[in-house]
C-alpha cells in the first residue's frame, strides 16, 4: 500500500519542477558548499574559533552569543546558523529532484548524501569547539566540507546528463591520467590543511595547540604538489589534443589551468606578504575553485545517456515517460556537446 502521508510523495503528485529548476537547485548546493568553507575560514582568520565557548549552545546558559562576547561570538554563531541555511538549500534540492518527472533516484540519493554529510560535519564542528580547536579535528572539519563539495559537484553534473551507464569519451589510459590528477590534487588539499594546522592562524587569540611541524617546510611540500598538479594538467591537455578528444572536454582542462595559475599567484602573494588574513581567505576560496575544476575535468571524460524512466514509488501510478522539456536527463551531456 502506498504511503500517502509521505510529504515528498504528496509534493511530487501536485508539482512538476522543470529540468532547469533541478539544475539550478543543484548549482546552488555547490555555491553554498563553497560559502560554508569560506565562512569557516573567516571564523579562523578573525580568531573567532572559540567565540562561542561551548556547543551546541554558545555558552552554558545561552543558545545565542551574549553582549559581552563581542564580535567573535557573533561571527562564530553566524557560521553555525549557516549550517541551517545549507540544510535548507539541500532540502530544497531533494524536494525538486523527487518531484521531477521522471523521478531520478540517483539524484535524490545524492541529495540525501549531502544532507548526512552536513549533519556529520556539524557534530565534528562541535567537537572542534569542545576540544579547544584541536588542529587535527579542525583539519578533518575542512576535509569533510571538501567531501560535501565533491558530492555537490557530482550532483550538479548528474542533473545535466542521463542515468544510463557511463561511457568513456577517451581511452582508459587517459582516464587513468585524470585519476592521477584527482589524487594529486586531493593530496595537495590535505597538505594544505597541515599547513593551516601548523601555521600562525590558530583560530583564536588564546593559546591553541598546533601541529608540531615546521609550517614553512610543510608549505614547501605544498608548493611541490602544486607543481605536480600543474604538470599533470599540462600533460592531460596535450594528451587530449593528441587523441582528438571532444573540444568541450579539452576546454575544462584549460579552465583548470587558468584557475591553477590564479591560485598560484594568490599563494605566492600570501607567502611573501606574511599571510595577511584577507589573502589567506582568498586562497581558501581558490582551493575550492581548484577542486571544482579538477572534478569537472574528471567528469568531462565520460558521458551518460538517458536511462528508461523509473516509476514513482506510489505503486498506483504508471511510469512517466521522459519528455525533452521536463526530463532532467534529456539534455545532451555538456562533455559530449562538441563532438
Amino acid at each position: 500500500m502506498p504511503n500517502s502521508w509521505n510529504p515528498l510523495e504528496l509534493i511530487a503528485r501536485r508539482w512538476t519542477p522543470s529540468a532547469r529548476l533541478v539544475r539550478l537547485a543543484a548549482l546552488i548546493t555547490v555555491v553554498m558548499a563553497v560559502v560554508i568553507v569560506v565562512t569557516g575560514g573567516a571564523v579562523r582568520l578573525t580568531q573567532s574559533g572559540l567565540g562561542c565557548e561551548t556547543w551546541p549552545k554558545c555558552t552554558d546558559d545561552s543558545l545565542t552569543p551574549t553582549s559581552d562576547m563581542g564580535v567573535h561570538g557573533i561571527i562564530e554563531f553566524g557560521n553555525r546558523l549557516l549550517t541551517y541555511a545549507l540544510c535548507a538549500v539541500i532540502g530544497f534540492f531533494i524536494i525538486v529532484a523527487r518531484a521531477a518527472k521522471p523521478m531520478r533516484r540517483p539524484l535524490t540519493r545524492l541529495g540525501w548524501l549531502q544532507f548526512w554529510i552536513v549533519m556529520g560535519n556539524a557534530v565534528v564542528g562541535g567537537i572542534t569547539v569542545l576540544t579547544g580547536l584541536n588542529p587535527y579535528i579542525v583539519s578533518s572539519h575542512f576535509l569533510i566540507s571538501t567531501a560535501l563539495l565533491t558530492v555537490a559537484v557530482i550532483t550538479w553534473q548528474r542533473t545535466r546528463e542521463g542515468d544510463g551507464p557511463a561511457r568513456l569519451l577517451v581511452a582508459p589510459a587517459v582516464r587513468q591520467l585524470s585519476w592521477l590528477l584527482v589524487v594529486a590534487t586531493g593530496a595537495l588539499i590535505v597538505i594544505g590543511t597541515v599547513v593551516t594546522g601548523s601555521g600562525p592562524h590558530a583560530g583564536d587569540a588564546t593559546k591553541v595547540h598546533r601541529i608540531p611541524l615546521d609550517w614553512q617546510e610543510i608549505t614547501q611540500l605544498h608548493v611541490d604538489f602544486v607543481y605536480i598538479v600543474f604538470g599533470l594538467t599540462v600533460a592531460l591537455w596535450f594528451t587530449l589534443r593528441a587523441v582528438k578528444a571532444p573540444r568541450a572536454t579539452s576546454r575544462t582542462v584549460v579552465e583548470l589551468f587558468v584557475v591553477l595559475l590564479s591560485q598560484g599567484v594568490v599563494g605566492y602573494v600570501q607567502y611573501f606578504t606574511h599571510l595577511p588574513e584577507f589573502v589567506v581567505g582568498m586562497h581558501m576560496f581558490g582551493s575550492c575553485l581548484v577542486w571544482i575544476a579538477v572534478l569537472r575535468v574528471f567528469l568531462a571524460l565520460r558521458e551518460r545517456a538517458q536511462a528508461p524512466a523509473v516509476p514513482a514509488p506510489s505503486g498506483g501510478h504508471e511510469a512517466l515517460q521522459p519528455r525533452a522539456e521536463e526530463g532532467a536527463g534529456a539534455e545532451e551531456p555538456a562533455s559530449a556537446g562538441s563532438r
